[in-house]
C-alpha cells in the first residue's frame, strides 16, 4: 500500500486529533493499544488518508444506528473501516502525496529530541544502552548536515531502536512480560475478530514493544514520536 512520503512525520498527531474530533471529545487520551496500532498502521505504509477516511466512516456507521448507548472507546473500534478505505486506495491506484520543500522540523526541534532521548537513555544507568546513547549524541554533533537527509536519519532511529528493544526485551523481568500480554489480551479480546492475522500479529508486537520501553523508561528514537 503506497502511503504518504516519509518525511511526513506528523501521522501520529492527524490521527489522533482526527479521532477526537470524529468523537467529540478533544480530551479523550488514547490507549496504548490506540498507539500501538497507528504504529502498526504506520510501518504496513498505511496512507494517512486513509486512516482518516476510515475513522470517519466508522463513525458515520455507529452513528447510523438507531442505539448508540456504547461509546467508541478505542481507536481500533475503526480498524476494518481503515484497512478497507487503505484497500480501496490501493486499488485505485492514488499516487502518493508530492513532497515539500518545506522542512519537517526546525534543527531546534531536531537537536533537542536526539539530546533529550540521549539524555533519558543515560538516565536508565544501564551500561548496555550507553552505545544507543553514544550513537544519538553524535548524530547531535552531525546535525544540520543529518537534518538535511531526514529519511537516511529515521533508518538510522529505527535501527538504534530495534537495538535498544533487543537489549530492553533481554532485561525484562518475567512478571512483567507477563503482565504486558495480559494487558495486551484484555486490550485485544472485543477486536480479535476485526482485524486480519497479519495485523493482529503486527499489533501484538508492536504493543509488546511499547510495554518494554516503557517498563524501562527508555523513549522511542523514531521521529514519528517527535510530536
Amino acid at each position: 500500500m503506497s502511503g504518504e512520503p516519509l518525511n511526513y512525520f506528523n501521522y501520529f498527531t492527524e490521527i489522533e486529533e482526527h479521532f477526537q474530533r470524529a468523537r467529540g471529545t478533544s480530551l479523550f487520551l488514547l490507549s496504548p493499544l490506540d498507539w500501538a496500532l497507528i504504529e502498526s498502521w504506520k510501518n504496513s505504509d498505511v496512507p494517512l488518508e486513509a486512516v482518516l477516511r476510515g475513522i470517519d466512516a466508522a463513525f458515520d456507521k455507529w452513528r447510523s444506528r438507531r442505539s448508540r448507548a456504547q461509546m467508541v472507546n478505542s481507536l481500533a473500534f475503526c480498524s476494518q473501516a481503515v484497512m478497507a478505505e487503505a484497500q480501496r486506495m490501493a486499488d485505485g491506484g492514488q499516487p502518493r502525496a508530492p513532497k515539500t520543500d518545506a522542512p519537517a522540523f526546525a534543527l531546534d526541534e531536531l537537536r533537542s529530541y536526539l539530546e533529550s532521548n540521549a539524555a533519558a537513555i543515560r538516565q536508565t544507568g544501564a551500561t548496555d544502552f550507553a552505545p544507543i546513547a553514544e550513537s544519538l549524541e553524535r548524530l547531535t554533533a552531525e546535525l544540520p548536515q543529518a537534518a538535511d537527509d531526514l529519511e537516511s536519519l529515521e533508518r538510522t532511529l529505527t535501527i538504534l531502536e530495534e537495538k535498544m528493544i533487543a537489549l530492553a526485551r533481554a532485561r525484562q523481568p518475567v512478571e512483567a512480560a507477563a503482565a504486558a500480554r495480559r494487558d495486551l489480551e484484555n486490550y485485544l479480546r472485543p477486536y480479535r475478530g476485526k482485524m486480519t492475522s497479519p495485523h493482529l500479529a503486527m499489533l501484538e508486537t508492536k504493543f509488546l514493544e511499547r510495554a518494554i520501553l516503557e517498563g524501562a523508561k527508555l523513549p522511542h528514537l523514531s521521529l514519528f514520536y517527535l510530536r
